[in-house]
């Protein structure tokens, strides 16, 4: 399938330099599309859509009013990134993963980084994120958040820069493992020449780390689900199925003696690691939100007690949080006395007068968002908005501007992407996902989402994204 006529524009590409070179890690794939006529490529792709179909592979759409399940639409050109490159992303994530953590169990307890003014501290202690049932708790091992989506971009100039932080119920990662099987019978000649560093045991690893939080020699673990009709419902079902672990709804545990148990056909049986894909304020309606009908009446004092540990750690949220987003490297500084690896994109938090002008008066350059949404909901992105949407925004800004923060526009890396018509550019961000457990790992691979819409920068599932398969050389 030939790529003659292929521009990036000034965008940087991730396989193409501006002169319109092929970048080394790229060859091999480049000569195996030049030689691929059209047909061939249009075959690939209906194969692995339908495969995608036939794995279940899909998600809902909650804002979707046809109430239809989709496909994440897989992308058979990958993503692929040089084994220099992502050393260094793996460098910065570890640390920045470590820093994190280490603020969670200070925010929660000494609160030193607030005393010292690094961070403001009604910015935590106000934040509806901030768990005041959680204030002087530290989780088995001090670990907080044993797995991390972390989002990153590339600009214009090729730099990584991380987007946002997700340390609650990060999702995703059953897409990253299914899209690799798939793209493996697509090119299973070029995988294996390529050198491609595997990401099939993440569920290994996964249940390796869950079992790391609790004492016990062989200690019983489950995933928590909201249940079917969730929008992760697959990545839930899943991954329980690839560790061999039981697939648990709030209303098949109980709590006695605050000890938490499974109902079975054979009686009760004593869980002692939870995978909580459920919100923090849902796990447990007798301490959070009393109208929880998902969680465990008393799953929290058994947590306080140390008879059940939960992945992650309730609290969490706070962290990620889009306006603490903006001191991480402050975090990292303060923690570890070290520069961050990887920097953040400049971000203007709303609730600070100069900042909160200077986004007033520059609105139409920037994107802003809610410091607490998420799927690319309450988002404005300013060169592509209307002057209509420009003033409803201000309007919020002013009314709640602790709400909001704003980014400069990125210039989102492209990869070729097989379209209607033909190979085109279209841009993509990169989701890693790293562990905590005995030691933190970043599994050598990610989910790339990419934005199908010609032109958009949107690249969520839930805003019309697709993905590809990533590719990690091993030299």
């Amino acid at each position: 399938m030939k790529t003659e006529g292929y521009s990036a524009g000034e965008h940087f590409d991730e396989m193409f330099t501006p002169e319109g070179e092929v970048r080394p890690h790229y060859e091999g794939f480049f000569q195996f599309l030049n030689k691929a006529s059209s047909k061939k490529m249009k075959h690939l792709q209906f194969s692995a859509n339908k495969t995608q179909l036939a794995m279940g592979m899909t998600f809902n759409v909650y804002h979707d009013n046809q109430g239809m399940e989709k496909i994440l639409h897989l992308d058979i050109i990958p993503r692929i990134i040089s084994n220099s490159e992502w050393k260094k992303l793996e460098a910065g994530l570890k640390q920045r993963v470590y820093a994190l953590n280490l603020f969670l169990q200070d925010i929660y307890n000494d609160q030193k980084i607030l005393k010292d003014g690094v961070v403001p501290a009604e910015l935590i202690l106000k934040s509806k994120d901030y768990l005041k049932p959680c204030i002087g708790l530290t989780p088995p091992k001090g670990i907080w958040c044993h797995i991390t989506g972390t989002d990153l971009v590339r600009d214009k100039s090729g730099e990584f820069y991380i987007l946002e932080d997700n340390l609650r119920c990060p999702s995703g990662v059953s897409y990253m493992l299914e899209s690799r099987e798939i793209i493996k019978r697509v090119y299973p000649e070029l995988f294996n020449n390529k050198g491609v560093m595997p990401v099939s045991d993440y569920p290994a690893k996964l249940l390796k780390m869950l079992q790391n939080i609790s004492g016990k020699q062989k200690p019983v673990v489950g995933v928590l689900t909201p249940g079917i009709y969730n929008s992760a419902y697959f990545e839930h079902s899943y991954l329980a199925l690839q560790m061999g672990v039981e697939l648990v709804s709030g209303v098949d545990l109980i709590v006695e003696n605050k000890k938490v148990y499974m109902q079975t056909t054979k009686g009760l049986q004593q869980i002692d690691v939870i995978y909580r894909r459920i919100d923090d304020t849902f796990l447990d309606p007798t301490v959070f939100n009393p109208d929880s009908m998902l969680g465990i009446p008393g799953v929290f004092e058994a947590y306080k007690a140390g008879n059940i540990g939960l992945a992650n750690a309730p609290g969490t949220g706070v962290a990620d949080d889009k306006a603490v987003y903006a001191y991480v490297p402050k975090i990292i500084k303060y923690y570890l006395d070290e520069d961050p690896i990887l920097n953040n994109v400049p971000t203007y938090l709303c609730r600070e007068e100069d900042d909160r002008n200077y986004v007033l008066e520059n609105i139409h350059e920037l994107v802003v968002k809610e410091t607490n949404a998420a799927g690319g909901y309450g988002m404005l992105i300013g060169p592509k908005a209307t002057k209509e949407e420009h003033e409803h925004f201000k309007t919020l800004i002013k009314n709640n501007p602790s709400n909001y923060i704003a980014q400069p526009t990125l210039s989102l890396s492209t990869v070729p992407s097989l379209t209607d018509e033909g190979v085109v550019g279209r841009h993509v961000d990169l989701r890693p996902y790293i562990l905590y457990g005995e030691n933190i790992e970043v599994i050598p691979g990610a989910l790339t989402r990419v934005a199908l819409k010609k032109g958009s920068l949107v690249v969520n599932s839930s805003q019309g994204g697709g993905s590809k398969d990533t590719w990690v050389l091993y030299n």
